[in-house]
């Protein structure tokens, strides 16, 4: 038998191999990775039917195009708007067009096609019992400065084969996420420090009331802000210390940098405020050229938001509603059945 396995057709602008992080070997240098807007992640996973840290493909701003090499498949799609087709095979021009936020029965043959992200950066496509690929330190994800997880420690490429670890896909309605909000946010809460010191209350009030711009400098390790220059009163330079996801670097330019996914362990900049966790998930999903402006938040605050996003995390379930299958598929499915067993003539 045949490996059940998705076979790449074009990559996109960036597709990996993500999953929650590679958590515990930051003091070994190792960066925690996974996804950039974990929220998304769990979406898609719930959608498929997997355990909400199971390993997805993560696309950046223009998605990929594969080949179902699978009896059959459930696909899911959470994160940014695209515009989704299911082709009936490689030499087909034109398919059936779906959105993201809801998962997808799909054939051997099939053709997946996702174009450009519409309303955020990142968008997340997940398949039902995850991929067959062996975790690196506990993970799957790919940490590609690092060269390893994910597949081959790098982003997808042509003629990649994803192997899969389900031959066949489970048989189970469709559903669609009705009332989750998955849309970037341009006013993120951010704890001032913990290099504040290194900033006069003025340039502090400066930031916060700022507005910034993504800058097509960013990536996953890091995104970069125009705006501004936030000037340092004891100079940009302190003995490198331990970076969390989220921290706001000044470098010497004054142009914030704001550390996401795959930051660096340590760092040498003053970091003049750190992102709270909770807006993480919606940060990631901001696309170059976005707004955004930072708002203070107290410690109490930031627990209580990490509180409510927990329980939206517990409660995506609730979120996901029945898609009523199409006539066409439902008579589809009638054609397979062996409903006759036999013919006899009237006449005789």
């Amino acid at each position: 038998m045949t490996a059940a396995a998705l076979r790449i057709m074009t990559p996109g602008l960036s597709t990996t191999v993500q999953d929650l992080g590679r958590s515990g070997f930051q003091r070994f240098g190792v960066t925690v990775g996974g996804a950039l807007d974990p929220l998304s992640l769990r979406a898609a996973n719930a959608l498929a039917g997997n355990p909400p840290g199971a390993g997805v493909l993560e696309a950046l701003y223009v998605g990929p195009s594969f080949v179902v090499e699978a009896d059959d498949a459930r696909l899911s799609f959470a994160g940014a708007d695209a515009e989704i087709e299911i082709l009936s095979d490689t030499d087909a021009q034109h398919g059936e067009v779906i959105s993201s936020q809801r998962s997808a029965h799909v054939r051997r043959g099939q053709v997946i096609r996702v174009g450009s992200l519409k309303s955020g950066a990142v968008l997340y496509i997940a398949v039902e019992g995850g991929f067959a690929i062996e975790p690196t330190l506990g993970s799957v994800s790919t940490d590609s400065r690092g060269k390893i997880g994910g597949w081959q420690g790098r982003a997808l490429v042509a003629g990649d084969v994803l192997p899969l670890r389900s031959t066949a896909a489970t048989d189970r309605d469709e559903y669609r996420l009705d009332g989750l909000d998955l849309a970037p946010s341009s006013r993120v809460r951010a704890i001032c420090g913990p290099q504040s010191d290194y900033f006069s209350p003025a340039e502090i009030e400066r930031f916060f009331a700022g507005e910034y711009t993504v800058s097509a400098g960013s990536n996953r390790m890091g995104m970069r802000l125009d705006g501004s220059p936030i000037r340092h009163c004891r100079g940009f330079n302190i003995t490198s210390d331990a970076i969390a996801t989220g921290s706001i670097q000044v470098p010497g330019s004054g142009q914030p940098i704001v550390l996401l996914a795959d930051h660096q362990t340590t760092g040498g900049y003053p970091k003049i405020a750190t992102v709270i966790s909770a807006d993480l998930p919606a940060m990631g999903r901001l696309p170059i050229g976005a707004k955004i402006s930072f708002t203070a938040a107290t410690l109490e605050e930031a627990a209580a938001a990490r509180r409510r996003l927990a329980t939206e995390i517990a409660n995506i379930g609730d979120k996901m509603v029945r898609i009523s299958p199409p006539s066409a598929l439902v008579a589809a499915r009638l054609f397979e059945c062996n409903l006759i067993s036999g013919v006899c003539s009237a006449a005789a």
